[in-house]
């Protein structure tokens, strides 16, 4: 026979269990407890490696706080490695240096120490794990050289809102990208790291005025680059070709000369270099030479620079992070004026999203159309929309 306890007894022994529960009346789950500095640290050491490319370094842990020590750690990588880091379970704090990390230390977690070796406190001693470059490595996860944040011709997924203040085709504008930068292989040289990767990319521009959103013009772009990266500094060489089309809606309008348009093909060479001041700004500059051109009198030479900002702090529980960015180019075609690119916004961070960065940015642009069909007209234009980082 079930036994029946009356309503109100049902309720006392229910706010009885509860204040139990409260007040540690019942044992709490191992599960529940802080994780341990050994486990920090190869958690750690394995966010180091698969997510940030960084393939040596050091981790040492004590009372949940993480020291870094990593070989080839560009600065800007610092605060999202720290945001990172400090979302394992168990830290407290992350500091992060670069600094060598000796051949000789045998790569993964190190054997716990005795409880002789503790601090004079009585404290436990840290934990350490450490990860050592195995050498080449095929298909690494990063690239040495990171994207340039406020080049419109950066190979990358993007979709924005533009609007056009004197174009004569086109008002309001939805531009599209598909492209990306994949590392091939990668090495150590001379005390840094070097790689060779693939590019691809196909930039559009839609017409968002028309009825079926026209295809104005779309640009293909196919590079390989080589990179060398040794702590701040890095450089990037590589070789590409583009060639522009414009689309079957935007020919078939009325008025629109079809002999006029130009067959817009080129292969180029270009050199960037770039250097990073402590963790929140980056500077950067190069040339570029254009040969196999079509038009053949398309003036070849062209220079760039540009200056990035990442805050080193977080906002929203450490999920944006505030990022603007200045392109300036300057082209032979153009009589070297400028051209103009400015992107600020929020860059969206977590682990979920790692080794992703998502940015949300404004636009604006003042310079000559980098749209291929139409290279001879100037643009200004102002916009907002979102890029997608893979590495």
């Amino acid at each position: 026979m079930i036994p029946y306890f009356p309503r109100r007894h049902r309720l006392v022994a229910a706010t009885c269990l509860t204040a139990l529960l409260a007040f540690g009346g019942m044992p709490e789950p191992a599960s529940a407890q802080a994780p341990d500095d050994a486990f920090i640290a190869g958690y750690a050491a394995a966010v180091l490696q698969r997510e940030f490319g960084l393939a040596a370094s050091k981790v040492t842990v004590s009372g949940g706080v993480v020291q870094v020590d990593a070989a080839t750690l560009q600065s800007s990588a610092g605060p999202r490695l720290r945001t990172a880091l400090s979302e394992i379970p168990g830290v407290t704090d992350v500091r992060v240096r670069e600094a060598s990390v000796p051949a000789t230390a045998a790569p993964g977690l190190a054997p716990a120490a005795p409880a002789a070796a503790g601090r004079p406190d009585g404290a436990p001693p840290p934990a350490t794990a450490v990860t050592q470059d195995e050498g080449g490595q095929v298909l690494p996860r990063s690239n040495l050289f990171e994207p340039l944040m406020a080049d419109p011709r950066w190979p990358r997924f993007s979709a924005a809102y533009r609007y056009f203040t004197d174009d004569p085709d086109v008002e309001h504008a939805g531009a599209v990208s598909f492209g990306e930068t994949f590392s091939l292989y990668r090495n150590s040289l001379f005390g840094g790291r070097w790689e060779i990767g693939f590019q691809a990319a196909v930039f559009s521009i839609f017409d968002l005025n028309s009825d079926s959103l026209d295809l104005i013009n779309a640009d293909y772009w196919v590079g390989i680059p080589i990179s060398y990266r040794i702590g701040d500094f890095s450089v990037l060489g590589r070789v590409y070709h583009q060639s522009s089309h414009l689309g079957d809606e935007f020919l078939l309008r009325e008025g629109i000369d079809q002999s006029r348009r130009i067959n817009l093909s080129y292969e180029a060479v270009e050199a960037l270099a770039s250097y990073d001041i402590g963790e929140e700004f980056r500077v950067y500059g190069g040339f570029s030479y254009l040969f196999d051109q079509e038009p053949s009198d398309l003036k070849p030479w062209g220079t760039q620079a540009g200056v990035e900002y990442e805050s080193s702090e977080t906002f929203a529980g450490g999920h944006l992070r505030p990022i603007a960015a200045a392109d300036l180019k300057f082209r032979e075609e153009s009589d070297w004026d400028m051209d103009l690119s400015l992107r600020a916004g929020v860059q969206l961070e977590s682990t979920f999203l790692n080794p992703r960065r998502i940015r949300l940015l404004a636009e604006y642009y003042n310079g000559s159309n980098p749209n291929g069909q139409f290279y001879s007209r100037k643009l200004e234009y102002i916009g907002f929309g979102v890029n997608v980082q893979l590495d």
